[in-house]
């Protein structure tokens, strides 16, 4: 059985990742989305919210389940029995990131892989904080993100309003 995890903090999740974990769910057995949990950093979701987003986001994969995780990435491969990562690239600066990252990893895990899944061109430039931007200035975002991400993004900006 071929399990892979797609690691992220999903803050919250686009197209572009929808794209990357469609494609991966059709080429390995189990996708496991390792969802971020660091309460050091600030995020628009809490990991409670991200995590429904994502189970509604993400219902009609059977082979995708959901985990969060803190620490290293590494140690939590090791945790779900598997050395396969998937990392989404967008553009050259991402590739560049990704690289340092995968060396890192690799040093502290030998046998852990890093593939790489190139975006759909059309979400070459979408991330995260360009759907949280635009959301707050109440721009059109339906196109950005999953329905679950987009009433979830109008629903916390008319309160921050």
């Amino acid at each position: 059985m071929r399990k892979a995890i797609y690691p992220g903090s999903f803050d919250p999740i686009t197209n572009g990742h929808l794209d990357i974990i469609g494609r991966a769910a059709g080429i390995f057995d189990e996708i496991i989305v390792a969802v971020l949990h660091n309460d050091d950093k600030q995020h628009l979701f809490p990991i409670g919210e991200r995590l429904q987003i994502l189970r509604d986001s993400l219902a009609h994969l059977p082979n995708v389940t959901l985990q969060t995780f803190n620490g290293l990435l590494v140690d939590f491969a090791v945790q779900c029995g598997t050395n396969l990562v998937i990392r989404g690239l967008r553009m050259v600066s991402d590739f560049d990131y990704e690289f340092q990252m995968t060396l890192t990893n690799r040093q502290l895990k030998s046998d852990l892989e890093t593939v790489f899944l190139m975006t759909d061109a059309a979400y070459s430039f979408l991330s995260s904080s360009v759907v949280r931007q635009v959301a707050a200035y109440h721009g059109k975002i339906d196109h950005l993100v999953p329905p679950a991400s987009a009433q979830a993004l109008r629903q916390r900006f008319a309160d921050a309003s």
